[in-house]
């Protein structure tokens, strides 16, 4: 049997403006299993950012159930969470959030600069290794501006692989690329997801959905459909089918 990395239980978050309650998330549930593919959707309002944050550990729910790796969320201080964060969680942000002026390489090794358990040497191999993953290999010494935009999303992607953390989430990864380049980056999540790793995929894109093994969609706050699907499409093969520039 599976082992359960997220386990969501009655979550409910709620947001006081003056005197109105706004309840973004109203009492749902699911799990996510060590190996799964999920894609997150929903529309503006819907509550999967607000989800998000809570998977990220940047926002408390207001109640319920919320258990990372058989860590539950609540029982942490804010030094455990930021621990948590940094070795269990891998983030990838639409708008990739890389620094300006550092290497593909230096980027990739932020995440362990606040892990003193892993030594220069173990940071830069691991930082190497991640780098060669994503097919950057040849890209070490590059800044972000002489990287195209899939370039530096899969420096974005190496850096959450280089903890080895529990699940990675990204956050609309192809929100800012065109189509073919879109579909390179779903081959190489399908890739790394057939290697073990557990992706939770923020998408408002069908399309892209479509490339995950299983789907759930929020609506006002609440899960509307959590269905797995029977043959997700292969994006290397949407790829090849695309018509040639």
């Amino acid at each position: 049997m599976s082992k359960t990395i997220i386990k969501i239980q009655d979550l409910k978050r709620e947001f006081h403006m003056g005197d109105d309650t706004v309840r973004a998330l109203k009492g749902i549930s699911f799990s996510i299993n060590e190996g799964e593919f999920v894609t997150i959707m929903g529309s503006s309002g819907s509550g999967k950012s607000t989800l998000l944050n809570i998977l990220g550990c940047l926002d408390q729910p207001s109640g319920g159930v919320y258990e990372i790796d058989g860590l539950a969320v609540k029982d942490l201080t804010r030094n455990e969470l930021a621990r948590l964060r940094n070795r269990k969680i891998g983030f990838i942000f639409q708008s990739y959030n890389l620094l300006a002026r550092t290497t593909a390489l230096e980027n990739v090794e932020l995440p362990l600069l606040y892990n003193s358990e892993v030594s220069t040497k173990e940071r830069r191999e691991r930082a190497l290794h991640a780098l060669d993953l994503v097919g950057l290999s040849g890209r070490l010494h590059h800044t972000p501006s002489q990287l195209s935009g899939g370039q530096q999303q899969r420096v974005a992607i190496a850096r959450s692989l280089v903890n080895d953390p529990v699940v990675i989430l990204a956050d609309e990864a192809t929100g800012n690329l065109d189509t073919r380049t879109s579909y390179e980056i779903m081959a190489l999540f399908q890739k790394l997801n057939s290697e073990g790793k557990t992706i939770a995929f923020v998408t408002h894109e069908p399309d892209i959905a479509v490339f995950s093994s299983r789907t759930i969609i929020l609506k006002d706050g609440n899960i509307i459909k959590d269905e797995a699907l029977a043959g997700r499409q292969d994006a290397a093969t949407a790829l090849a089918a695309l018509p040639t520039e």
